[in-house]
């Protein structure tokens, strides 16, 4: 017997890396770094059949990060970063409002209104 645990996974046979255990009352799937010793209800997983783990449909998934591994960025993050970036990109003076022609750095009486850095301009006919 190889020292090494393997891929619970049929026909893989890579070496163990994260361990999956299911909590039925909950409808949860914990899947986290490789538990110390094998436990008989729990599975080893590759490192790329963790990363491609799903649950079924209802079930939730809870990754559980290894402390020695880098953390990557989540959606959460991404979208706080965007929300950061559309925040600093609107302009100082528009606590006035957005749907007046008022007192703006540089009003242009053509503008009728502004988001962000699009201008909706009046017709020339009118």
């Amino acid at each position: 017997m190889s020292p090494v645990r393997r891929c619970s996974r049929t026909a893989c046979g890579r070496p163990a890396v994260a361990t999956l255990t299911y909590v039925y009352a909950d409808s949860t799937a914990v899947l986290g770094p490789l538990a110390t010793y094998a436990e008989p209800h729990c599975y080893d997983l590759c490192a790329e059949h963790s990363e491609r783990l799903t649950a079924p449909r209802g079930w939730e998934v809870v990754r559980l990060l290894d402390s020695s591994a880098p953390a990557r960025p989540s959606g959460d993050d991404l979208e706080a970063l965007a929300n950061a970036v559309r925040e600093a990109a609107r302009p100082r003076g528009r606590a006035a409002g957005a749907g007046g022609g008022g007192g703006g750095r540089g009003a242009d009486p053509m503008e009728v209104a502004r988001r962000g850095h699009l201008r909706v301009l009046r017709s020339p006919d009118n």
